[in-house]
């Protein structure tokens, strides 16, 4: 009876979700994070729910992780000191970029100066031609000066990124060769291995940023590799990617770039999965932890991707789930601006000190000190193992209170409001503006202030409908578990629609090849599952859509097909389409997923309640608390029909049912609140 564990570490709590393959048991748990070393929390956890419940851990068949280690050095400018290495003339590229103005209005806001600087930007003389013939030979002499250049600069990661190296890279090979031989433990990153795709500005910043990463990341997952060698001896370990699958800690290392969003797109698999129990395809995720809130809208089942996107305001171009993030958590924390007016985040009180009322020592104003005021949280949160302190966030609201001439409660209130905004600005932002309308979808909030927030927000977007999971405040550790392995291959293949067949067709099984090896050496023990892509666009557009294939097909569709599904997609994306127009193929992509042969679903160890109901005053707007009822969810079965106002509470998350809403729990336990409009 192997189990499976799920671990998403989050700025506050570190969230634990295990599965038993045998018995379909559930075991979760949640720990304060180390933000020091979040391996820490992950040892300290893993053998803490093993003591807890007579695990062992060598019946631990695999390990899954969401991780922020990636997300936080970017954001925090903390990695390695990194070299580039480029073809003589294009040593400014990365500086120059798309001269595109991060704030349009803005006139002194400028793109962020590249990771590696001027003086470490090395050129050699070679060139590879756009149909990746060699134009200029590169020769020894040269590769041996550029790596005494890089020898004796104090650097430990170097990106090498030569023009067309996606077509042809075989001068990226040599100088890697050459760099491995003189310097075995510097960091190495090839674009022609990171983003083998046109576009060198975009391909040249991704493998930069993966180079920068490389130094920290690598010695992180060494340390969690040896920490659960000594744990788990015999657990595989996955990373969770931005792409929403797994891949190796070895992989995790060589590309860290792929987990910049690891732990929000593991929510999301999580979300799909636990949506398809409630038989819902349509939804927009809440996923609101301590620091920030991700959004991300669900479409007839799987997650939107995006191909290109910014990352601590750099660009990357890698297949990611498209998650937006807003700075707006539990743990944000109120202030007054310089224009005299309330502000909420994006600064965070983090998992130290934290929330004044988590008493350890906060003293400033947050969110889950505006919801503590208020009687939103209950006195005890995970368990037991931690107790609000009510007083504590009174004091530490007391000051703005004052400024604004405001009751505590008021100003709770407004904390409230100001944070819902910024999370309905970041729903609109994947929703309104790319032509969806959130009212065809279902609202699902995780996280631990998920359910807070959940019916405050679907009230401005008019969602009427909330779907709030099991375990809420672990599903981004439930989605690493369920996640599979996945691996992704593209090929540049730039081609007029008319003529795309044969060499598309030989591109695809090209890719084909490459995945059923990568399978293999793998040595997964489920169904290689591949679907195949097209980067497709109107000659003279400048960016792409990505339009479906069968499955595992490895033959075209008839062209007519192809044009016709290309129409669609630009009609959902821009409203129109002109069917006279010449369409191109530019890229080629696949996406290979190791399934398992049988899928079981989980069953939650579920404690007895411990209490039925507790009625407390709870302020839902500035005029009067009101009589509510506090509810363990332990005590709601399938088929319970709850009236607010209704806090319900459990070990992971707190949901809010205010008054004129109604919940109701599915026969997967899923509450399903109806928003009245």
């Amino acid at each position: 009876m192997s189990w499976v564990v799920g671990v998403d570490v989050g700025g506050t709590f570190t969230d634990f979700y295990l599965f038993n393959e045998g018995t379909k048991e559930v075991l979760v748990l949640k720990v304060p994070s180390t933000p020091d070393d979040p391996s820490r929390a992950i040892v300290g956890g893993l053998g803490e729910i093993c003591s807890r419940h007579g695990l062992d851990p060598a019946a631990i068949a695999r390990f899954a992780h969401g991780t922020t280690v990636a997300t936080n050095a970017l954001i925090e400018r903390k990695g390695g000191r990194v070299a580039m290495v480029t073809t003589a003339g294009f040593r400014d590229l990365v500086e120059i970029g798309r001269q595109v103005r991060p704030l349009i209005y803005d006139l002194k806001a400028d793109a962020p100066a590249p990771l590696a600087k001027r003086q470490v930007r090395y050129e050699i003389r070679e060139r590879i031609g756009p149909k990746g013939e060699v134009v200029a030979t590169l020769d020894d002499v040269e590769i041996k000066r550029v790596v005494d250049l890089v020898a004796a600069a104090d650097v430990d990661c170097c990106a090498i990124c030569l023009l067309f190296s996606f077509l042809n890279p075989e001068h990226e090979q040599r100088i890697a060769a050459a760099l491995r031989a003189r310097l075995p433990n510097l960091h190495l990153s090839l674009s022609s291995e990171v983003q083998p795709e046109f576009r060198e500005y975009e391909r040249f910043s991704t493998t930069i940023l993966n180079a920068f990463l490389q130094p920290r990341v690598t010695g992180y997952m060494e340390r969690l590799e040896a920490a659960l060698t000594d744990t788990a001896n015999d657990a595989a370990i996955g990373i969770s990617q931005s792409s929403g699958g797994l891949m190796d800690i070895r992989r995790a290392s060589d590309f860290p770039i792929r987990t910049a969003l690891s732990g929000p797109a593991a929510g999301c698999v999580g979300a799909v999965a636990v949506a398809a129990r409630s038989n819902v395809l349509n939804l927009i995720t809440l996923d609101i932890g301590g620091t920030s809130t991700d959004v991300c809208l669900i479409e007839n089942g799987a997650p939107v991707m995006t191909y290109g996107r910014n990352i601590a305001d750099f660009p990357v171009r890698l297949p990611t789930v498209d998650i937006n993030t807003v700075g707006a958590g539990g743990g944000s924390i109120a202030h007054i601006g310089p224009d005299g007016l309330l502000k909420v985040g994006p600064i965070s009180a983090g998992a130290s000190p934290g929330p004044a009322c988590y008493g350890r020592g906060g003293t400033l104003p947050t969110v889950s000190d505006a919801n503590a005021i208020l009687g939103r949280l209950p006195g005890d949160l995970i368990g037991g193992g931690m107790t609000l302190d009510k007083s504590a966030a009174e004091r530490a609201m007391q000051p703005i209170a004052q400024h604004l001439s405001l009751s505590l409660h008021q100003t709770a209130l407004g904390i409230l409001r100001i944070a819902t905004s910024n999370m309905v600005r970041a729903i609109r932002a994947i929703s309104i503006e790319r032509g969806y309308d959130p009212r065809n979808f279902a609202l699902m909030p995780f996280g631990g202030a998920g359910g807070l927030h959940a019916v405050d927000v679907a009230r401005e977007l008019s969602i009427r409908t909330i779907l709030v999971p099991l375990s809420p405040g672990i599903l981004c550790a439930e989605g690493a578990a369920v996640s599979n392995l996945q691996e992704g291959f593209v090929a540049t293949c730039r081609v007029g629609l008319d003529k795309a067949g044969i060499a598309v067709e030989a591109a695809v099984r090209e890719l084909a090849a490459a995945a059923r090896r990568w399978h293999v050496a793998a040595k997964a023990d489920g169904d290689l599952d591949i679907a195949i892509f097209l980067d497709m666009r109107y000659v003279g557009q400048n960016y792409e859509l990505s339009v479906a294939l069968d499955g595992a097909l490895e033959i075209l569709p008839p062209l007519p097909v192809l044009r016709d599904q290309f129409f669609v997609a630009h009609k959902s994306k821009y409203g129109h389409f002109d069917e006279t127009a010449p369409i191109e193929v530019v890229n080629v992509r696949l996406r290979a997923r190791n399934l398992p042969k049988v899928t079981v679903e989980p069953i939650l160890r579920v404690d007895r309640a411990t209490n039925k109901m507790i009625i407390a005053d709870v302020w839902f707007d500035s005029s009067a608390p009101q009589k509510t009822s506090i509810v363990d969810r332990n005590s709601l079965e399938a088929g319970a029909v709850i009236n607010g106002p209704v806090i319900i509470t459990q070990f992971d998350s707190t949901t809010v049912v205010p008054p004129e809403c109604h919940a109701s729990v599915d026969d997967a336990r899923n509450i399903i609140i109806e928003v009245p409009q």
